[in-house]
């Protein structure tokens, strides 16, 4: 049997090309899946983030706060 907290290379990439696991085509959402951020389904294209997991709305929030600290900070200079 697999360890939940750690999933065969299998499982993870049967979880990424699981279209049940994507809203629209475009959001990752997977209860199963612990990463915070998985590969795309196309590896190739980066990454993305797992909606289901509950730090995704805080890495998010941090995320959109730290780009507008910075756009903020290029702005007040000029």
């Amino acid at each position: 049997m697999e360890d939940p907290d750690n999933p065969s290379p299998e499982t993870k990439e049967r979880w990424s090309k699981d279209p049940n696991n994507w809203i629209w085509g475009l959001f990752y959402f997977n209860k199963e899946d612990k990463r915070l951020l998985p590969p795309k389904r196309n590896p190739l294209m980066g990454f993305t983030i797992n909606f289901a997991n509950p730090n995704s709305v805080l890495f998010m929030i941090g995320f959109i706060l730290f780009f507008t600290f910075i756009v903020y900070s290029i702005t007040r200079k000029q």
